[in-house]
């Protein structure tokens, strides 16, 4: 390496600026163990959380479990296995080698079985380490002789303690499996919908109760059927005195005039508000609040402008759509803006419903009632005409009864025939308008009644179908670690192949896995954030100095974009620090004797992201253990500290070899 070469990297490249596009935590109790828990439990929830890359959690979970009497060579594999895990032989502190001696005398104790047989080969690897490459053919055999299981859990757990012409000897095996797991269960159509959040459940604006309106016409109702009631009488009598045979007739036609306006009419005017009615006292639908200013209500109207916007009808462009839908549009924002504010929320959890509402008013245009949600309450032209003409004979037949009552001969009758009819034709009116105006508050309530139970039925079956799909399709976390597990994998060959380097050059590797400029980052409950676009940071340390190679990975295909690489000595790396921020996150800097400090966000800070019964300092050691951090500061710190006596100290030929107990 030449000494004029010491830093070559574009800093632009690795100044990381992090965007959260979205964020999810997925509800999920895998990793949840109850205080009160059986040590077999909390050995099943220490195997998955090794499975799936918190191997550091794994430790205490499976270290607890033995502390508690469950012990036996699959326990104890497990174990081993979660110690090594992401570590190096330098990661181990005196007391973890003293544990794992222990450990390997009671190897002999355990029944023969497939889980005794690789916690041997695990430990006769540990014990090759640092040896020649001739004293491990016989371990390697035995871990071929390894069923699938046991095999390669031991090469992916023990892919950082494994080095040197050992590494080399399994990374062709290595290798390939990686490319075989790299795109298995369907990865590319499946990654996204990990990224989804849990959608909020179905809601619906409930019916409105009856107005002030609607209650003063009922309380008025009574006083003026009882004031038709007795002009009637009246009426009557004073015909029936005149001319009792006519009055009888004219009391017939009245009544069955009246019976035919009103049942024909309550049909007519009774379900529908009157626009005047309805501009003075709107209760007929759902309340429609203005938009308020705010994030979460601004990102529900972009929402529905995206999905009005490609959810267009047939014969409309999307500007022509959004136009012709504008009312609509707007209102169904603010219903569903006024629904969901205050659960305090994010815009992404109701995507789900916007975009049913687009597509429902979509099919709503389709079907011819976009604009007509009540088709059912059009009045026939036969009952209006009934309806008009029964009023034109219940007028006649009353007119007619006056005619008959002021024919008498008796001078007061005239006046009080006059006073009755007026009464009875004032009430009458009166009386009809408050009975139509309770009738239509009745009817509306019963409308928006069924109306409540249809929209939140319907809301809910496209809520639960939304659900089903992302359940279905979600990856588990195991399948996560595992796919991002093989991009390393692949990332590491070929910065191997062009560098030219084999594993019998390096005396170390380590690889940050931090986010990208712009991502989309999401978790289940107590695990590590995972992202839609990484950038993958591999340092190599060879005994000449130190080679970095990074690249922005875009998780769900595994494309890779702007690779960079840089090169320098030991002693050029003049410091390395870390800035944490719980506002902002973890900043990791790399200062340069003959460059500009790099500063690397390697993880965003959690914010509200965080469960009620979950630690932010234990989610953030998770993530920042995921992401590599740990390691790699590690070993940065190291070398900044000490330069070029670094190498002579970690020189992978002068390991201790590990003592298996007899």
């Amino acid at each position: 390496m030449s000494d004029n070469n010491d830093a070559t990297y574009n800093a632009a490249a690795y100044d990381s600026t992090i965007g959260i596009q979205a964020e999810a935590v997925h509800n999920s109790n895998v990793y949840f163990v109850h205080p009160d828990a059986s040590p077999q439990e909390k050995y099943r929830v220490g195997v998955r959380l090794l499975e799936d890359g918190i191997p550091s959690r794994a430790r205490e979970m499976l270290t607890d479990a033995i502390a508690h009497g469950y012990h036996n060579a699959e326990v104890r594999f497990h174990w081993v296995l979660a110690t090594l895990s992401a570590r190096t032989h330098h990661d181990l502190s005196a007391e973890e080698v003293q544990r794992l001696h222990h450990a390997s005398g009671l190897v002999r104790t355990y029944v023969e079985d497939e889980w005794k047989e690789a916690l041997r080969v695990t430990f006769d690897l540990l014990a090759a380490l640092g040896t020649a490459g001739g004293a491990t053919g016989s371990v390697l055999k035995q871990l071929q002789d390894l069923p699938s299981r046991q095999h390669d859990a031991i090469l992916r757990h023990l892919d950082l303690m494994l080095t040197g012409g050992l590494k080399d000897e399994l990374w062709a095996e290595t290798l390939e499996r990686a490319g075989t797991e790299r795109f298995d269960n369907d990865r590319a159509r499946r990654v996204w919908a990990y990224f989804e959040p849990d959608p909020i459940g179905a809601r619906v604006v409930r019916p409105h109760l009856s107005t002030a309106a609607a209650g003063a016409a009922q309380a008025a109702l009574p006083l003026r059927v009882a004031l038709l009631g007795v002009s009637s009488v009246v009426l009557g009598a004073l015909a029936w005195i005149a001319h009792p045979a006519q009055a009888v007739f004219e009391s017939l036609v009245a009544l069955g005039a009246g019976h035919t306006a009103a049942r024909c009419g309550v049909q007519w005017w009774g379900r529908g508000s009157r626009p005047a009615e309805t501009a003075a006292t709107d209760t007929s639908g759902p309340h429609r609040p203005a938009p308020a200013e705010g994030g979460f209500t601004k990102g529900v109207h972009h929402g529905f402008d995206h999905y009005f916007r490609v959810r267009t009808p047939h014969g409309f462009t999307p500007d022509a759509w959004l136009a012709h839908t504008a009312e609509i549009r707007s209102s169904l924002a603010a219903e569903v803006a006024d629904l969901y504010r205050e659960s305090r929320i994010g815009v992404d959890r109701v995507t789900w419903l916007i975009r049913y509402l687009a597509e429902e008013t979509r099919n709503r245009h389709n079907n011819g009632t976009l604009f007509d949600r009540h088709p059912q309450d059009r009045t026939l032209t036969r009952t209006k005409v009934l309806t008009v003409t029964a009023l034109a004979v219940l007028g006649a037949a009353a007119l007619s009864g006056f005619c008959t009552a002021v024919s008498g001969t008796a001078q007061p009758r005239p006046l009080w025939a006059f006073l009755a009819l007026l009464g009875a034709a004032w009430s009458g009116h009166a009386a009809a308008q408050l009975w139509l105006r309770v009738r239509r508050e009745r009817h509306r309530l019963a409308r928006e009644a069924l109306e409540y139970q249809k929209e939140l039925a319907a809301r809910q079956d496209a809520h639960q179908r939304w659900k089903a799909l992302l359940d279905s399709t979600r990856p588990s976390e195991r399948e996560m670690e595992t796919w991002l597990a093989c991009d390393k994998t692949a990332f590491v060959d070929e910065a191997l192949r062009h560098h030219r380097l084999t594993w019998r050059d390096l005396i170390t590797h380590t690889i940050l896995v931090v986010p990208a400029h712009s991502y989309k980052r999401a978790r289940v409950q107590g695990g590590p954030w995972r992202y839609s676009h990484y950038v993958i940071r591999l340092f190599l340390f060879t005994r000449d100095g130190i080679r970095e190679v990074s690249s922005e990975l875009r998780f769900s295909d595994s494309t890779r974009r702007n690779e960079q690489r840089s090169n320098y000595r030991f002693d050029a790396l003049s410091s390395v620090q870390v800035t944490e921020n719980a506002g902002i996150g973890y900043d990791l800097e790399l200062v340069l004797t003959n460059g500009p400090a790099r500063r690397i966000r390697v993880k965003d800070a959690d914010a509200h992201q965080l469960a009620p019964d979950e630690s932010a300092r234990e989610i953030s050691e998770i993530s920042l253990n995921s992401a590599g951090f740990t390691h790699t500061f590690r070993l940065l710190e190291g070398i900044a500290a000490d330069g070029k006596d670094w190498v002579e100290r970690h020189n992978p030929d002068d390991l201790t070899p590990f003592q298996v107990a007899d």
